[in-house]
């Protein structure tokens, strides 16, 4: 506190200059981890895309079980992310990134010996009950560490790990059914899930020993720079004022609260489409090779990743979330619904993907600014979970509509439309039922 009340003194700088250096300092040391933490965490979530291209035919899957699979995955997740967040907050992010990643390592490998619809079932719901709370907790964790002035290009930079799992994943994935398979008597699939869930446990091992839950504990920083820190977190909590939800109970009552979550939820709908129906839609397109249809799936990752990292960026210095975020909705729409058009073209159908990502990927990027943005810090652990949670009904509900709609209709098409609709709907959910005045966000000195 001697330190805190001598930077509201004015003993402390705090200018421009050196925020910037601190800020640096910290990015460097949580950034780098934190991302190959979720590049590993996306590659184990959606690497069933590339999985289902042979084991679809290996165990006989239907679409619609293929569908109901992916969805499935959010049962657990949903079920489990409040408690995971609440926990988080008392126990320290640590030890819950450490446990949620050697869980769902575990998982992930496990899925190797499926066999039946009912056991893939039964997978998918224990990866996602595993898996429940790592996202909407690291979001919780920087918020510890960064004002809210710097978090969409943080929280960009983050997300940009989807990106890189989509091009590495892809290329890897593509590269293990294409290689792999017949190798000590395994299928490509089953090599796929067994070398990419090994990572994740040593990543959680890794996590108890270097990761700190908070500025105060952290030894890597001076105490000028951890008062500095706290200074700005306090003041970002003095500009919410009465406005904000100051508990999880008030929260839990606030109707913004789920019409934020009802905007979030359109956000799976397209991711959806990306990270379960593309290879799919590249096949579909003329591409044979799972090699080539693996490489191809990076394109639009890495195009998405960049425009997410300038879309985040203008985000801060404009301090506007919500049309940025319903434009990189409308974008994301506009991309997937001329893809049935393009089902004739691999070109076309990358650049489209291309186009639907870049909305995708910074509309997620920008969405996670507005929750921290409304709820006080006492709020925030359980209100930022609750969202997530409620919003990734979407992940559970679309995968399992657009595998429907495939099989009634011989055709992608329709679903496609269905998931363009829900984003538009998303959107508008949050510029009509969350006003800017609600959004309470401080300029850096």
């Amino acid at each position: 506190m001697e330190n805190f009340a001598a930077l509201d003194a004015g003993e402390v700088s705090d200018s421009r200059g050196k925020s910037d250096a601190i800020y640096k300092k910290v990015t460097r040391r949580l950034l780098p981890f934190l991302f190959v933490c979720y590049v590993l965490n996306f590659i184990d979530r959606v690497n069933i895309s590339f999985a289902h291209l042979q084991f679809k035919q290996d165990l006989g899957f239907s679409d619609a079980s293929y569908g109901l699979g992916v969805g499935l995955f959010f049962i657990g997740y949903v079920a489990l992310e409040v408690p995971s967040n609440l926990l988080l907050q008392k126990i320290g992010a640590r030890r819950t990134i450490a446990r949620i990643m050697v869980l769902w390592g575990i998982v992930s490998t496990s899925m190797m010996l499926v066999r039946t619809p009912t056991e893939f079932y039964i997978a998918r719901i224990l990866l996602g009950a595993a898996e429940a709370g790592f996202f909407p907790g690291v979001v919780l964790y920087l918020t510890y560490w960064f004002p809210a002035a710097r978090r969409a290009r943080i929280t960009s930079i983050l997300l940009s790990a989807v990106a890189v799992s989509g091009i590495v994943g892809g290329a890897v994935s593509g590269w293990i059914l294409s290689h792999m398979t017949g190798t000590l008597g395994l299928r490509g699939w089953q090599w796929l899930f067994l070398l990419e869930g090994i990572p994740p446990i040593a990543m959680g091992v890794i996590a108890l020993f270097y990761l700190s839950d908070r500025p105060t504990a952290a030894r890597w920083l001076s105490d000028d720079e951890r008062a500095l820190i706290d200074h700005n977190l306090h003041a970002d909590e003095l500009e919410k004022g009465a406005v904000a939800p100051g508990s999880f109970l008030r929260a839990v009552m606030d109707p913004r609260v789920y019409i934020a979550a009802l905007g979030y939820m359109v956000v799976p709908w397209a991711g959806s489409v990306l990270n379960f129906w593309a290879p799919s839609i590249i096949q579909k397109s003329g591409v044979a090779s799972v090699w080539h249809i693996g490489l191809l799936s990076t394109v639009p990752y890495l195009v998405g990743g960049l425009a997410m990292i300038v879309i985040g960026n203008s985000s801060d210095r404009r301090l506007e979330r919500r049309w940025h975020f319903a434009g990189c909705a409308f974008i994301a729409a506009a991309g997937i619904a001329m893809l049935p058009v393009a089902s004739g073209s691999w070109i076309a159908s990358t650049v489209l993907l291309s186009l639907a990502t870049i909305g995708y990927l910074s509309a997620v990027a920008l969405f996670w600014t507005i929750p921290p943005a409304y709820l006080s810090r006492e709020a925030a652990a359980g209100g930022i979970a609750l969202v997530s949670c409620l919003g990734q009904g979407g992940g559970l509900i679309a995968p399992v509509v657009v595998g429907k709609i495939t099989e009634l209709t011989g055709s992608l098409a329709l679903g496609l439309y269905t998931v363009v609709a829900v984003l538009i709907f998303g959107a508008l959910a949050i510029l009509l039922g969350i006003p800017a005045s609600a959004l309470r966000e401080r300029r850096e000195n």
